[in-house]
């Protein structure tokens, strides 16, 4: 197997960060990449996370490290402001890129990084996790398999950063949204910390409806904290419904239920997740294909499929299986949302073309804080310090 030269920009502050949980993944698929050097503007967290993996080629210079290191692909785990600019970057010199979700700040400024992408020859994928998640896998061959009959209409609660619910949703639908109609509102909640660290007293509260191919819906809620809803969204059909673990039918009119059950396997002395399956008459079955590797956790799974998905693009001319256009698809339904209630609660068709008000209005704030704009200026903003809380979060209460 051929493997690729990767670099990382952007280790992660804290042992729990997601950008250290996508570092420890990389470690484990060493038949796919050799983690060729990593790089922050942090020394501290630069050094520990370079001591733990045994990486010598550490750098506080992004573009000091492409020009040395020369990596065949860069994954840009920096805080959410700065993908854009980095990614443009990496593009520069030649660099396949995985970026983290979602899309871009905005539908324009993801648009900017494909068509560079495509004028370099290079490959991007986004690393949204939801939809690979084993039960989400398993979900998707449930529906397909026609047990619970023509899919009719869907329910959506996601408490923050919604585009993991529609892409939730979407891919376990199976189908393309056609236009939106949304309805938003900041509201009064208990006194709390937000994501920088900063003490708030209102959120943003989104509801919609999503109205896909074949007249399928989706009614959606964000609500605001604390909540009586969790995250969670179900599907249901003409004979039955997926809800939380459960795959529920009736046949001949009687209600039969089959959770989602686990297998486990000893490997190496640790237990390690092996399939999930429903015992239907077939079984349903999903197996875990990383179990060789020792990769058994749900987040940790779906960090390997997305890895893997570059790898193969690169390397075997495999399509992505997420991409930058299936990114685009789920952001373009949380932007539509907001563009809708701004035309008075309007149906929005899609897809969405233009800037939209919303869009627009996390640009203005993005290049009041910055001090340029993330596609025109990236090369500049390079050396800006970017929070924890994005620009999203400041307009639209988006993480």
């Amino acid at each position: 197997m051929t493997k690729l030269r990767l670099a990382v920009v952007g280790v992660g502050a804290y042992d729990s960060s997601r950008a250290r949980g996508y570092i420890d993944v990389i470690s484990k698929l060493d038949d796919r990449y050799e983690l060729c050097a990593i790089c922050d503007r942090n020394r501290t967290p630069l050094d520990e996370v370079g001591d733990r993996h045994g990486i010598d080629a550490r750098y506080t210079d992004f573009v000091e490290m492409l020009e040395a290191e020369k990596p065949d692909a860069v994954f840009v785990l920096v805080p959410t402001d700065g993908q854009t600019p980095h990614a443009l970057t990496a593009i520069d010199h030649g660099c396949h890129i995985l970026t983290e979700i979602p899309y871009a700040l905005t539908l324009p400024m993801g648009d900017a990084i494909a068509q560079a992408a495509a004028a370099k020859g290079v490959q991007w994928e986004v690393a949204e996790n939801v939809w690979r998640w084993h039960n989400e896998q398993l979900k998707q061959a449930i529906i397909d398999s026609g047990i619970i009959g023509k899919t009719t209409h869907a329910r959506l609660c996601y408490t923050h950063g919604s585009y993991h619910g529609f892409n939730g949703v979407r891919s376990v639908l199976g189908k393309r949204a056609r236009r939106v109609l949304g309805y938003t509102q900041r509201i009064d909640v208990l006194p709390f910390t937000n994501y920088g660290g900063e003490p708030e007293t209102t959120r943003v509260w989104d509801s919609g409806t999503i109205e896909f191919e074949e007249d399928v819906v989706c009614l959606y809620e964000m609500p605001a904290s604390p909540s009586p809803h969790e995250i969670h969204w179900d599907v249901e059909g003409t004979h039955g419904y997926l809800a939380h673990r459960e795959l529920v039918v009736f046949p001949d009119g009687e209600r039969v239920t089959y959770p989602i059950e686990e297998g486990y396997e000893k490997i190496v002395g640790d237990q390690i997740l092996s399939e999930v399956r429903v015992e239907t008459d077939p079984p349903i079955v999903w197996h875990n294909p990383f179990k060789q590797h020792r990769i058994s956790s749900t987040d940790d799974i779906a960090k390997a499929e997305i890895l893997t998905s570059l790898h193969r693009s690169v390397t075997e001319g495999a399509d992505l299986v997420y991409g930058h256009a299936a990114g685009r698809q789920d952001m373009e339904l949380w932007v539509a949302v907001h563009a809708s209630h701004e035309r008075g609660s309007q149906w929005i068709d899609l897809p969405l073309r233009e800037e939209t008000a919303v869009e627009r209005r996390i640009r203005e704030e993005y290049v009041r804080r910055y001090g340029g704009d993330p596609v025109s200026d990236y090369q500049v903003l390079l050396g800006a310090s970017f929070g924890r809380l994005s620009v999203m979060w400041t307009v639209a209460g988006w993480l």
